[in-house]
């Protein structure tokens, strides 16, 4: 039976860093009140906790055997490494001993652990990875940004149902703007997929304000932005590459000549808040919504900050009852949620 405050399982052995990065997370997450069960090999994490203040905190370890490498087929992966620590964090929630997971791991192989162990919610055709993105004003959900490169239109009207509650559940936006992204605003603009999610995304219960252009994406006007997970995937890694090379740049120009030093000296406050909206670190990791617990998929090179963050997101989204509300919506909009499903009377056999 779980705790009342939500456990959370880390993939100890994920990510470029292992153990050094995910543990001390950990520990700093259950410093903030989290529940954690670290899994992995029990060894190193014991030696990695050896190092830290965990007297009164609520850590627990759970022994797995093997890992699945950051280059290796996720497929090949579950089928041969069946005690890897990311599937064993995922059984852990599917067994009700835990209520989400955090890995920085091999991303194909916490996406597929999640779809098939944890399991998806009822109505829910395909799990969606939901990217936190910064904005001008307050942070959007980009939905998705790779669990599906191809998508039908009603997988897009479900990714944003799902994304409206994460919006709701975890970023306390009230009735979060939701748009579909397109190549043009108005009505009509898009390919057919576009063009008939709209259509679905019209008719549902949340609070669809229309098609939102790139450009839209990071001037804050909207809580949601939809699209599938080609064009979001690519969406996600130019803005991570923009940030970084506007970074670098800013930085060459700032050390040029006694008055560019100076002016950085000046505008050092500016800078560090500018750093800091623009981290990836500060959201964490990208949630995989519409399964039975939390799955928070992070960037291979996650440092402790962002360990620590995904494990809070994890437990805020347990905490607030997201999945039941995720079925709640999918109930308001039964025709969205049985798309590509035959009706009940078309299920049953002839007499």
């Amino acid at each position: 039976m779980l705790s009342k405050t939500p456990r959370i399982a880390v993939d100890a052995m994920g990510g470029d860093f292992g153990p050094r990065v995910n543990v001390p997370a950990a520990v700093r997450a259950a410093e903030q009140g989290a529940s954690i069960i670290l899994v992995g090999d029990e060894a190193q994490i014991r030696d990695e906790l050896s190092r830290c203040k965990t007297e009164g905190l609520d850590i627990h370890v759970v022994h797995a055997s093997q890992v699945v490498g950051m280059d290796e087929k996720p497929s090949e992966a579950l089928r041969r490494k069946k005690d890897s620590s990311i599937q064993v964090a995922c059984r852990l929630v599917k067994e009700g001993q835990a209520d989400g997971v955090v890995s920085a791991g091999n991303s194909g192989a916490v996406v597929a652990c999640g779809m098939f162990t944890v399991g998806r919610i009822a109505g829910i055709d395909r799990p969606a990875l939901a990217g936190i993105m910064p904005t001008e004003k307050r942070p959007c959900i980009l939905i998705d940004v790779g669990a599906n490169v191809d998508s039908k239109a009603f997988h897009l009207a479900q990714f944003a149902i799902m994304a409206d509650v994460l919006a709701r559940d975890v970023l306390g936006v009230p009735k979060p703007r939701v748009g579909l992204l397109s190549i043009g605003e108005e009505e009509g603009k898009g390919n057919s997929v576009v063009k008939e999610a709209f259509d679905l995304l019209r008719k549902s219960s949340i609070n669809f304000i229309g098609n939102a252009e790139g450009r839209d994406i990071f001037a804050g006007n909207y809580d949601v932005v939809v699209c599938d997970g080609f064009v979001g995937n690519v969406a996600l890694k130019l803005s991570e590459g923009l940030a970084r090379s506007f970074g670098n740049l800013l930085k060459g120009e700032l050390k040029r000549g006694l008055l560019s030093k100076l002016g950085t000296l000046l505008s050092l406050g500016a800078l560090t808040r500018f750093a800091k909206l623009v981290d990836y670190a500060e959201y964490g990791g990208a949630p995989l919504l519409g399964l039975k617990g939390i799955v928070i998929v992070c960037h291979g090179a996650s440092n402790v900050k962002a360990i620590t963050n995904a494990i809070r997101m994890g437990s805020t989204f347990t905490a607030n009852r997201a999945h039941q509300h995720i079925e709640r919506d999918l109930e308001a909009n039964s025709e969205i949620a049985r798309f590509g499903r035959p009706s009940p009377s078309h299920s049953k056999n002839p007499s």
